[in-house]
């Protein structure tokens, strides 16, 4: 099994930065897909960023340009940069991945990190 486990958030200024953590442990051999998902208050949880074992990156649109992902494999560690961050960033930011085991995928997600941006 994998664990993952958040760090890095906080409250910031409109226009500042934020870097998030996600420590992954356990079996971090099995891990393909790892991915960044935010949830605001009344709001579904989104996909914001994702990065495959073979660095392909994606965004939503709304983070394009602001955002970076990466991950450090050595590290058993993902990244997600946030510059220019703005007050509809605000959400908890969840680290995702997927993962394998005898032959069949499974999803592990983190506790959850808060972000804030004030305006």
């Amino acid at each position: 099994q994998v664990q993952l486990v958040e760090s890095g958030g906080g409250l910031v200024q409109a226009g500042g930065s934020l870097r998030l953590s996600c420590l992954a442990s356990g079996s971090t051999f099995s891990i393909d897909t790892m991915a960044w998902y935010r949830q605001a208050p009344g709001k579904q949880r989104e996909r914001v960023a994702q990065i495959t074992s073979g660095g392909i990156r994606d965004y939503v649109d709304s983070v394009k340009g602001r955002f970076t992902i990466s991950r450090e494999n050595a590290k058993n560690t993902m990244y997600l940069q946030m510059n220019n961050l703005k007050p509809d960033d605000t959400a908890v930011y969840y680290c995702y991945c997927r993962a394998w085991r005898r032959g069949e995928s499974y999803d592990t997600w983190g506790q959850g990190t808060q972000v804030s941006v004030s305006s």
